[in-house]
């Protein structure tokens, strides 16, 4: 019976059905990884601390601007939080964030660390174009 019970549960969570779920364990991980008390993430990231426990148990489903204090407070990119919880259509999963996030022999703590660095990145990069279509013009 445990085994039917636990494919039911995979089952769920394969079609989406387990969003709120998914996105709550995964905040947890992070939270818990970064060494942090529930009530410092919440203090943190601007909610209540009822409320930030009912979202890590799956019973409220954050909305993105929370998801965006949240990713802010743990220090992770917001791609990579809104693709976990399911934000992020189709398209968008086709990227180098959605790699990341996806990659299954990564660690929570290295999912971090690249989509961090690839965020870095970019915003140098686009920073760097934005200075030499300034220069150009002579």
């Amino acid at each position: 019976y445990e085994q039917e019970r636990d494919e039911r549960q995979d089952d769920r969570r394969d079609s989406g059905l387990d969003l709120g779920q998914n996105i709550g364990n995964f905040i947890r991980d992070l939270r818990r990884n970064a060494g942090v008390s529930l009530r410092q993430l919440a203090d943190k990231a601007g909610v209540s601390n009822p409320y930030l426990s009912q979202v890590e148990r799956g019973l409220r489903k954050p909305s993105a601007e929370v998801l965006q204090s949240i990713a802010g407070a743990l220090r992770v990119s917001t791609p990579v939080m809104y693709l976990r919880a399911g934000l992020l259509d189709a398209k968008d999963r086709e990227g180098v964030l959605a790699a990341i996030a996806a990659d299954p022999d990564l660690t929570i703590a290295q999912k971090q660390s690249l989509s961090q660095i690839y965020e870095t990145f970019r915003r140098e990069n686009a920073r760097g174009t934005s200075a030499t279509v300034q220069e150009e013009p002579r």
